[in-house]
């Protein structure tokens, strides 16, 4: 069963969290910079940590360069 959920991305941030603003949307903070696809890799590994599912079960639909996200966990 897959779910969809609307992150917002805050990269560089000090720490590394993921925070619910509202029913499916959240404010995610990573570390890396937002290039060469390392705050992406960031966000897919912290969300699989917090959602305690796989990192191949987290996939970005929309927003790929975007800090607005559309991600498909599932």
């Amino acid at each position: 069963m897959s779910f969809k959920i609307w992150i917002s991305v805050k990269p560089q941030a000090k720490r590394e969290s993921v925070i619910e603003v509202a029913n499916g949307e959240y404010r995610v903070f990573v570390h890396p910079p937002a290039q060469d696809n390392q705050a992406n890799q960031a966000v897919v590994n912290l969300l699989a940590e917090h959602f305690s599912v796989p990192k191949s079960a987290v996939r970005i639909v929309r927003g790929y360069v975007s800090r607005k996200k559309l991600i498909e966990i599932g």
